[in-house]
């Protein structure tokens, strides 16, 4: 199965016509950014293959704009390398629970190594069964799911994947304390003569990593972002981090998806749920202990060859209908850009080659 560092296919969305050098900042390739982090990874205690990883799917992250999971994201992994509290060099243990079931300690490491390692297995229970039910436990997840569901799809797969665990973030309707963390879901689909249609969102109202890039750089978030510490609505991203908590998009919707994940990623798993987590992790910590599942889907077994085709007609009819974004199309159409032009480099960038403090 591809990686989610392989170049997308030609898409039908294309990035703003300009030239290489016009209006353009300082650049860095992607390759050159990979080495960067895994260069820093490495000195951190990871190993290389940990490392290599890591670094792929920072950078792949930071290429797609996906900011809040980019280059952002390394220093949490360095904090968490350097204080022991995940094993850079951790070897997952992966086991064949069933026909279709995979099941994947991931023994206090990360979660893409762990799921890479895994891949072999999935892929024979796929071939197998149709499908594939992959449940990780005790690995740090510490980014964006779309990376690994695009590269499901672009085997021509169907994925689902939804994480629990990590900080306890999040207050749903009627609680007084923290008690889920923002439980990510993804989607990804392939769809025919086009990149696959894929989707990752927090089941709260904006990831923990946004909320964390609102407030280093003072900006207030939207109303029904948060609360503060006294369940008010709140706006400003430093109080709802320090005293308060998330809200689950959509109120109680977003809240009984977030049980769900919680059900199925930590308890169906064999993982602690969020607040077993968040309570068991130092002072400080950014990584957390996770639990994951991931549903890989032959379509084949299900309608056939001519799968990828209708969902590249549905993605159409959506088109006309006056949908002009689809899940994907602006970090496909970022990562051409970049593809070409390079990618911006930022303070983030700057701290991790050491020209600024960070």
């Amino acid at each position: 199965m591809p990686t989610s560092a392989d170049h997308p296919s030609p898409s039908a969305v294309e990035p703003p016509a300009r030239s290489a050098a016009e209006g353009l900042g300082e650049r860095i390739s992607f390759e050159e950014l990979v080495a960067l982090i895994e260069g820093r990874l490495r000195a951190a205690g990871a190993c290389e293959p940990v490392a290599r990883e890591l670094a792929l799917n920072c950078a792949s992250c930071e290429r797609d704009g996906t900011l809040s999971h980019g280059v952002f994201r390394v220093r949490g992994y360095v904090d968490s390398l350097g204080r022991g509290w995940a094993d850079g060099c951790a070897e997952p243990e992966v086991e064949r629970a069933g026909g279709a079931f995979v099941r994947v300690d991931g023994r206090n490491g990360f979660s893409q190594p762990a799921l890479a390692a895994a891949r072999e297995e999935i892929a024979e229970a796929v071939r197998e069964a149709g499908a594939a039910v992959v449940a990780i436990r005790d690995a740090h997840h510490f980014s964006a799911l779309w990376p690994e569901l695009e590269s499901f799809a672009r085997s021509g797969l169907v994925a689902l994947g939804m994480i629990a665990g990590g900080k306890a973030a999040v207050i749903p309707p009627g609680a007084r304390q923290r008690v889920f963390g923002t439980n990510p879901f993804g989607f990804a689909t392939p769809a025919a003569d086009a990149d696959p249609v894929v989707f990752d969102f927090a089941t709260s109202t904006m990831s923990h990593g946004d909320l964390q890039l609102h407030r280093n750089e003072g900006r207030s978030v939207p109303p029904g972002t948060g609360v503060d510490g006294d369940g008010e609505d709140c706006m400003d991203p430093a109080v709802i981090l320090a005293e308060g908590g998330l809200s689950p998009f959509g109120g109680h919707k977003g809240a009984l998806l977030s049980l769900m994940i919680e059900t199925l990623a930590a308890g169906l798993t064999g993982a602690g749920f969020t607040v077993e987590i968040d309570a068991e992790a130092p002072a400080g910590a950014h990584t957390f202990r996770t639990g994951q599942l991931y549903i890989v889907i032959d379509p084949k077994r299900g309608s056939g060859d001519g799968f990828p085709g209708r969902v590249a007609e549905l993605v159409g009819m959506l088109r006309e209908a006056g949908m002009s974004r689809m899940p994907g199309d602006r970090r496909y159409a970022r990562r051409r850009r970049a593809e070409v032009e390079g990618i911006p480099v930022t303070d983030d960038i700057r701290a991790l080659r050491g020209e600024v403090s960070g």
